[in-house]
């Protein structure tokens, strides 16, 4: 078999693109396809990263180096369409790249991608890793604790870092968490002449000096106090941050289970107390979002915290009442209503920003709740289910079963 080059951008149509995104490595211009050399050659402006643009000198066009925030430079970019324009990204343009971006402003007929190995590809090159068997994610300028929900026995994680801080920051996250005995190994400068591979534990970490650039490849080794997130719905109650109000293990595991989440699905979480149905659904899959609708700002604040600790990057706290505050929020694929049921004009406009299709999950404890999830399921249809629930108490020097007050839950998916 013939090894596989990209091909180049024909330089001579009319009906060529004009703009052409190249992956490029440490290794700079040694590293290119010659269809991306030749692609640079003839551009009138390449844009980048002063680094990148460094990486591929010399350049025989004018240049512009990426202003903060980057996306003050597409004017420029979009003003010279029809010319022979480059834009240089690190490896895989279109893996946590510029890629995307500029891909929601130029049409694909216009726009060639010429890419080099991504850091995941390289690191897991060096690692010896299966590179479908692992978990890529970003850690550059995003938050720290979204590696949470990963963190599982045997799992295999590789990390874009922010900056050389990285890797001890989340060496110290592990360690608190019961992953101590995680392996982690700090890949740097990857594809040129400084590159270095070290490794260290999570709880016994003491590399120094680390390149800025750098990936972190995590082998995940979980403690008997190491809090893992299964599969399954119905996380430990004293895992939430909570005052009282929060929708208990089984009751949220039935509450998940109606709701029904799906990759990229949006919930509305109306009053969402401790918002552990919300954090829930945002960690059942990373594309996942939550609207935690919350009236007391003590509780939103509580919320937010709990999100955080979870990695449960996708839920957004929205501090206001229902139905006020369901104004002008992006529609949900699926509502859940575990308090202020009763509220005038909740359900209404919950009601009405769901899609058809969508899915909408009511629970009541009192029983005039009770008497207005019966008055919708009359009018909606659905479904209705009383869980009487007990748990194991101790009881003097013998144990007894206290019983919780019955949850009564209404599902309907609107027509």
């Amino acid at each position: 078999m013939t090894g596989f080059s990209p091909m180049a951008p024909d330089l001579s149509s009319p009906a060529r693109p004009w703009l052409t995104i190249v992956g490029i490595g440490e290794d700079g211009r040694a590293g290119l396809a010659p269809a991306a050399a030749r692609a640079l050659d003839a551009a009138v402006l390449v844009a980048g990263g002063r680094r990148h643009l460094a990486l591929a000198a010399p350049l025989t066009g004018e240049t512009l180096a990426w202003p903060s925030p980057l996306s003050d430079a597409f004017p420029a970019l979009l003003a010279r369409r029809g010319e022979q324009v480059c834009v240089l990204a690190s490896g895989d343009p279109f893996h946590h790249g510029v890629g995307s971006l500029l891909a929601r402003r130029v049409p694909p007929d216009e726009m060639a991608c010429l890419p080099h190995p991504s850091a995941f590809s390289l690191a897991a090159a060096r690692l010896g890793w299966a590179l479908q068997d692992c978990t890529a994610l970003s850690l550059h300028g995003r938050a720290l604790h979204r590696i949470v929900p990963f963190l599982t026995p045997r799992a295999r994680i590789l990390a874009l870092s922010w900056d050389e801080t990285t890797p001890e920051k989340l060496a110290t996250l592990l360690a608190g968490s019961g992953f101590g005995a995680s392996r982690l190994y700090v890949l740097e400068a990857l594809g040129g002449p400084r590159e270095r591979v070290r490794a260290a534990t999570a709880g016994s970490f003491d590399l120094s000096g680390i390149d800025p650039l750098n990936i972190i490849a995590a082998e995940v080794a979980a403690g008997p106090q190491a809090r893992v997130i299964p599969l399954t719905p119905g996380l430990d109650d004293d895992w939430f941050e909570s005052d009282g109000q929060i929708t208990k293990a089984e009751i949220r595991a039935l509450a998940l289970s109606a709701l029904r989440p799906v990759p990229g699905a949006r919930l509305w979480d109306i009053g969402a107390g401790s918002g552990s149905v919300g954090i829930e659904w945002t960690i059942r899959h990373p594309a996942n979002t939550a609207l935690a609708i919350e009236p007391k700002a003590e509780r939103a604040a509580r919320i937010a915290r709990n999100a955080e600790r979870f990695g449960a990057e996708g839920l957004t706290v929205v501090t206001g009442a229902a139905p006020d505050a369901l104004a002008g929020l992006p529609p949900p694929d699926a509502v859940f209503i575990g308090g202020g049921l009763t509220g005038v004009g909740v359900f209404e406009a919950a009601w009405a920003a769901l899609p058809p299709g969508g899915r909408l999950v009511a629970h009541a404890v009192t029983v005039e709740s009770e008497v207005r999830l019966h008055a919708l399921l009359t009018a909606h249809g659905g479904v209705m289910r009383r869980f009487s629930l007990s748990r194991l108490e101790p009881l003097g020097a013998f144990h007894g079963w206290r019983p919780a007050r019955p949850v009564t839950q209404w599902t309907v998916v609107k027509p």
